[in-house]
């Protein structure tokens, strides 16, 4: 019995580096016992790695026939690799829609090697890979500009100010006013596009409780009347490395963007929580941060769903459409991601950040 505990206890830390992947991993022996599983595996399926391992993997669920066919096909060799969409039931719980990948592994220690993620998951990981490019294409193509555009604008200032001290009439000294006034604001918006590119993220231990309040302090001075803040916090939550500047820019621009969205009338709620083992920017976390922003506005338009996060895109007359864009950028840089989901009378934007301790 002490040498199967060592045996497994070996097994598991030589396979310990499958913890860390997103999808779920099943390592089984030619009979068809659990050899290892890793956490995702054990969250998908609701099995314990601890009761598992030595089992039979095909017996955990009411239609056994799908694993077993596999192990049958692996053991003629009549593949080394296969994928395929399968379909798994367990007692109480609802049938999983999978894709499957099968891999014979060639090993003392294993013989079939299946990895399992879920279909609509997987759809969504495809999705949220491809927005992130077109979003970073946007944002690397509007800093470029933005460079572009900020020299030229100097010049232009300038000019403004030596011809102003030239002209006799005040008058005339209006156009260049103009001028020097919409150059300073042109100034402002590339500051602003250049923002999350002049400094790395600074890390030392954050409260984001007391994060939140700042932000709701600020924007209950801006908007005495009319904003009803509701606190949904975790207290549970340590404190974590992270860029407390940052992280009060990205609640800040989440809360006003909120508050402008409703016209400054409304309900919005700060919930915090603690995520588990959860994938982010395609990265398996452990722990992680979900600070969510909701609002009682009418939602967020159709038209502008899937370009919420891009430079300059705003579902509001006279927006800069940049407080999201740059929001997104600086929880990119701490290895998060925002998320949101929208209907009238409920938005919500999740802010999704690993949490690392001293």
């Amino acid at each position: 019995m002490q040498e199967s505990n060592e045996r497994r206890k070996a097994t598991s830390s030589l396979f310990a580096g499958l913890d860390w992947l997103s999808t779920s991993v099943v390592l089984l022996n030619a009979t068809g016992h659990v050899v290892f599983l890793n956490q995702a595996a054990e969250q998908m399926f609701g099995l314990s790695a601890r009761t598992s391992v030595g089992q039979s993997f095909s017996r955990q669920f009411a239609n056994t026939a799908t694993v077993e066919n596999l192990l049958n096909d692996a053991s003629q060799n009549t593949f080394e690799q296969r994928r395929q969409e399968i379909v798994l039931e367990r007692l109480n719980m609802d049938a999983l829609s999978l894709i499957c990948t099968a891999s014979v592994v060639h090993s003392q220690v294993g013989f079939l090697m299946l990895e399992f993620s879920e279909i609509e998951q997987r759809a969504k990981l495809a999705h949220d890979e491809h927005m992130t490019e077109l979003a970073n294409a946007n944002r690397e193509l509007v800093r470029n500009l933005a460079h572009e555009i900020k020299n030229p604008l100097g010049g232009i200032r300038g000019a403004a100010q030596l011809l102003e001290e030239e002209l006799p009439s005040a008058g005339q000294r209006e156009y260049t006013q103009v001028i020097i006034k919409e150059a300073a604001r042109l100034q402002a918006l590339v500051d602003r596009l250049l923002a999350p590119h002049r400094r790395a993220p600074q890390r030392n231990l954050v409260n984001i409780h007391e994060v939140c309040e700042r932000v709701r302090s600020v924007s209950l001075a801006q908007h005495p009347a009319g904003i009803l803040f509701i606190r949904d916090y975790d207290a549970s939550i340590p404190e974590f490395l992270g860029d407390r500047e940052q992280l009060i820019q990205v609640l800040l621009n989440l809360v006003q963007n909120a508050i402008q969205a409703m016209h400054a009338s409304g309900e919005i709620r700060l919930k915090t929580r603690v995520g588990r083992q959860l994938t982010i920017a395609r990265k398996r976390c452990k722990l992680a941060l979900e600070l969510h922003v909701i609002d009682s506005g009418p939602g967020v338009p159709e038209e502008i769903r899937s370009r919420i996060f891009f430079p300059l895109v705003s579902g509001r007359e006279g927006g800069s459409g940049l407080g999201l864009s740059l929001a997104q950028s600086f929880v990119q840089q701490s290895g998060g991601t925002i998320e949101f989901e929208s209907a009238p009378g409920r938005t919500d934007f999740k802010v999704l950040l690993p949490m690392e301790f001293n």
